[in-house]
Formats: structure tokens, sequence, C-alpha cells
């Protein structure tokens, strides 16, 4: 396996990261400095960064896969320097551990977590179209900003936004539900798509990620991944 690889799947970094490490002299290999597209296999060689030594990355069938129904104001990060709650005080730790994707700090809902940093790192890549859907609880007209969203996308700041798909349910005294799908996952993506829409969001979540969906689950509480979400994760990443 490739270095690069090797440290992505172990979750340290992506594949881009992790060979920045490699040129900048950050990672050895048994000792000696690591070079960038050098052959090893994890389950011999002794792998550190910065003096750190990284644990052997998980097989297809070995990796830790999570789904968290994440809790409004809880970081998405691994650690806070304002000492706020992070994701990773929710779940069981484990070596090599990352989330896919983030959601911001007031959106709550599915959120993966997986010991498998190179999965984590394809399946947010914007080349592999994976479905996000979410439920915002609005002020203003949705009906109109589904349908211009549909109709003619929404130009952001960072691009045009078009999405797979848009519904909006009515709950009275100008209050919506706005339902969305996108392939994306920018920045604030869904707020300031609702807000070049006219929507005053009070609340987000996050109901599905691919083909792993929120359910029944509390905020706050997480679940391994079923067999078939599993499998349906791994042609998503064009391994089966």
């Amino acid at each position: 396996m490739r270095i690069q690889r090797a440290l992505a799947r172990a979750g340290v970094a992506s594949r881009r990261h992790a060979e920045e490490l490699v040129v900048a002299g950050r990672v050895l290999v048994n000792g000696e400095v690591a070079r960038v597209g050098q052959s090893i296999d994890p389950s011999r060689d002794t792998v550190t960064v910065d003096g750190k030594r990284i644990a052997a990355p998980a097989s297809v069938a070995e990796a830790q896969w999570i789904v968290l129904n994440k809790p409004s104001g809880v970081m998405t990060t691994r650690r806070d320097p304002e000492g706020r709650r992070t994701v990773f005080d929710l779940v069981v730790d484990a070596p090599g551990l990352t989330y896919v994707g983030r959601l911001d700090l007031l959106t709550s809902g599915v959120l993966l977590l997986t010991t498998d940093g190179e999965a984590a790192h394809r399946l947010t890549h914007p080349s592999r179209e994976v479905e996000r859907s979410y439920e915002a609880h609005v002020r203003g007209d949705a009906d109109a900003a589904a349908e211009q969203l549909l109709e003619e996308g929404v130009e952001l700041e960072d691009g045009m936004v078009r999405a797979k798909r848009a519904v909006a349910r009515h709950l009275g005294r100008g209050r919506w539900i706005f339902e969305v799908t996108l392939t994306e996952g920018r920045n604030r993506e869904v707020r300031r798509l609702c807000e070049a829409l006219g929507l005053q969001v009070d609340r987000l979540v996050r109901t599905r990620f691919g083909p792993v969906e929120l359910g029944t689950l509390e905020p706050g509480r997480s679940r391994a991944l079923t067999p078939r979400e599993r499998t349906a994760l791994e042609r998503l990443l064009g391994r089966r």
C-alpha cells in the first residue's frame, strides 16, 4: 500500500494532505524518513507522524462505522479551543476515528464517523455526488423558494447550487418545512441557500447522508451501521 493511502486509511489526513506530510519529512517508516509513493505493509511496518505511531488502517470489513444524531450546539471537530462539546464526546472513540463531512454548530442530524479515513475523504469529494437531505424549519415563502431552486438554481458566492429535490410543506402562520436534497457539502450551504432565497431558518436537520437515514435515532445517540447500509456505502465508493 502506498504511504499516502495508508495515512488516509488510518484517518490521519486526506491523501493530498498525507503527501504534504511526507514531503515535509514528518512521516517515518521504521525510523527512516518516508518518500512520496513509497510502498509499505501497514501490518508489519512501523509508521509515525510527528513521532506518534499510527494504527494500521482497518480493512474494509474491519473498519468501524457509526451514525450519530448530532445535536445542535455540538462541534464537529476533535478538539474545540473554547471547550465546547464535540461529536467525539458523544461516541466511543477509537484510533483513527474521523467524521465524514461537517455539520455546523447549530445544525443537527445524521453524521457518519469511521476509522476508514480514505472512505471519509472520498464520500465527501464533490465528484462522488453523494446525496444529502435536509429538513429546515423556516419562515418566508418556502413554496416559491422550492420552485426557484428546482427551475433556476441559486447563485451563491462560491458557485451555482442546484437541488436534486426541493419540497415545501406549509405549517401555518408563515412557517414552513423546507426539504432539500443536494449533492455537495459546501460550508453552511443550506443556511446560505435559504438566506439567498429569503428564508429565515429556525431549525435545520440533516435527515440523510447517502443511504444512511436518521430515522428514529434520538439526538446525542449513535448506532452502528446496518450491513445493508455498509454495503450501499461500499457501492458508492466503487468497492463493490
